[in-house]
């Protein structure tokens, strides 16, 4: 008998598809977290601007301000934050939904493309793209990095925090869809 990974129990009892449906009950925000790949070197590709949509975000601490950020454990996002210390975070507003859909996106081909039409600033300490029309942007410098089943916790120092647009709600992620405030 075959079982479904989404079926299957875990030595708690609760199986992976009660814990997706009561977790997606939780509104969240969405932010896009960006960081700076390096030239690999001659003959390498060149320097590379890397995105990835998140949902599991949060404040931490105020003094010193912390943030931290889930990644899944094994990405592309996870592999270049073990390797870049300084990174970035794009506090999305409820008309980049587009952004958020692009960058969450399994098996594309290149960030490099996924760039190529939305408005960023470079930030002056990570390097990392702060998408334009942002509810806020933050720099961040790794501090800790924790194992947590199949995910890497990683808390960060906030280095430096704008607020560059403040027109516009949140974009949210509700049951499995971004949504709208209000």
């Amino acid at each position: 008998m075959v079982v479904s990974t989404d079926l299957k129990s875990h030595p708690v009892g609760v199986s992976n598809e009660e814990f997706r449906a009561a977790m997606s009950r939780l509104a969240a925000g969405v932010v896009l977290v960006t960081a700076r790949e390096d030239d690999l070197g001659e003959g390498g590709p060149g320097a590379e601007d890397v995105g990835m949509t998140a949902t599991a975000f949060m404040s931490v601490s105020l003094d010193p301000p912390l943030v931290l950020v889930s990644l899944r454990e094994g990405s592309r996002m996870d592999d270049l934050l073990a390797e870049q210390p300084r990174w970035g975070v794009s506090v999305l507003s409820e008309s980049q939904r587009h952004i958020a859909g692009r960058f969450a996106m399994k098996g594309r081909i290149s960030d490099r493309l996924l760039f190529a039409d939305i408005p960023y600033v470079r930030g002056p300490k990570s390097g990392a793209p702060l998408v334009g029309g942002a509810l806020a942007t933050l720099e961040c410098e790794t501090e800790q990095r924790v194992e947590a089943g199949d995910h890497t916790l990683i808390v960060a120092r906030v280095l430096t925090a704008s607020v560059p647009s403040a027109e516009g709600g949140p974009l949210a992620y509700f049951r499995g869809r971004y949504r709208q405030l209000g």
